[in-house]
């Protein structure tokens, strides 16, 4: 509780002596929110990311955290993001951290579950919880510890920072009615998900964001998902297939995640380590509430442009779910540090699922 209240009151204190800089107010050159300016360093880092440029809210969520930082430190910390491919591949931005060639990156720790499966849950898992949820099972329900246990493996220190909130289910050029409609097709999906759709016969890829659309439109992959209306848009799927599923049962609410090298962090000045956990916890609000606000204008225009809505049937749900949470079990009875994390927030599911279902009006 002491940590959450200190973080609190430095996004408070450092907020608002950034404002008054910026409003000429009585917080002037010759004062700082932490400190006299001249005693902290100048520190630059680079940040790797998983997103093309074109994605505004992902990457922008990202230039979000170093223009705040940046603001915060009076320009002594700065940070420049790069977007997926300009310094390494958008799926190696973990690996970038940990070797230190970036001191930072901004990812989906879901991407990563060849070095360890518990990473999906960082992400989101097929039925798993919804934005909201996953906010308070990271921030309260131990969501964060168990993460923080997983990438100190890897040298690593990791924050929230954005959620998109729930997904859709894919693009298809093809209509799938039955769980023997999926057999051999092809489609990009990372994490759980996609482990459980191979469980229904889909032949799966994992593509970064920036390569989806050739290899749909070329016919190198079936289908595809990436992320709702807005940004599948702007990645032009909706020229590349028609049908368009819902509801994107593997991802209800996925959360992305800001990496630090523990060593740089280590290093930091701790007046810059809270600017950058105020930084983090700033925009893992305001990416889902962008999300919010532009998918439902988004999806309209891909409807009026022909794009036609599907619902997933119940059979393909029913089983999608029954091998889900199969998967779960199978990977807890084998790796202990997968059950770790999966058995307490099972329990944090069940319990938050009821609490929702009772008070929910819809």
């Amino acid at each position: 509780m002491k940590r959450r209240q200190a973080i609190t009151m430095a996004a408070f204190g450092l907020g608002s002596a950034t404002l008054a800089a910026c409003t000429g107010g009585p917080m002037d050159q010759e004062q700082d929110p932490v400190g006299s300016r001249g005693t902290l360093p100048m520190v630059e880092w680079r940040m790797a990311t998983s997103w093309p440029e074109s994605l505004d809210t992902l990457y922008g969520t990202a230039t979000a955290i170093a223009e705040d930082v940046y603001a915060m430190s009076g320009g002594r910390f700065s940070i420049k993001p790069h977007a997926a491919g300009e310094l390494v591949p958008g799926l190696q931005v973990l690996d970038a951290v940990q070797q230190g060639s970036v001191e930072c990156g901004h990812t989906s720790s879901y991407y990563y579950i060849g070095k360890n499966p518990a990473f999906a849950f960082g992400t989101s898992v097929p039925f798993g919880l919804t934005a909201q949820q996953q906010n308070a099972w990271l921030y309260e329900g131990g969501g964060n510890e168990a993460m923080d246990r997983l990438f100190a493996d890897f040298g690593v220190v990791a924050f929230p920072a954005g959620n998109t909130g729930a997904q859709m289910g894919g693009w298809f050029n093809q209509k799938v009615n039955q769980v023997a409609d999926l057999q051999g097709l092809k489609m990009r999906l990372p994490g759980l998900g996609g482990e459980v759709m191979a469980t229904l016969g889909v032949n799966v890829q994992v593509l970064p964001g920036g390569e989806i659309f050739l290899a749909l439109e070329r016919g190198a992959i079936d289908a595809a998902e990436w992320v709702g209306p807005y940004d599948d848009e702007k990645l032009g799927l909706n020229k590349a297939a028609k049908y368009y599923y819902y509801p994107g049962w593997w991802e209800p609410g996925p959360t992305v995640h800001a990496l630090v090298n523990q060593k740089a962090w280590s290093a930091l000045p701790k007046s810059y380590q809270e600017m950058f956990r105020v930084a983090a916890s700033r925009v893992n609000l305001r990416m889902l509430a962008r999300y919010d606000q532009r998918n439902g204008a988004a999806l309209q225009r891909l409807i009026d442009g022909g794009t036609t809505l599907v619902a997933y049937s119940k059979a393909i749900l029913e089983k999608a779910r029954e091998s889900s949470f199969q998967i779960y079990e199978d990977n807890a009875a084998k790796d202990a540090g997968f059950r770790q994390v999966y058995e307490p927030w099972n329990s944090f599911r069940q319990d938050i699922q009821r609490w929702t279902d009772l008070n929910s009006i819809v």
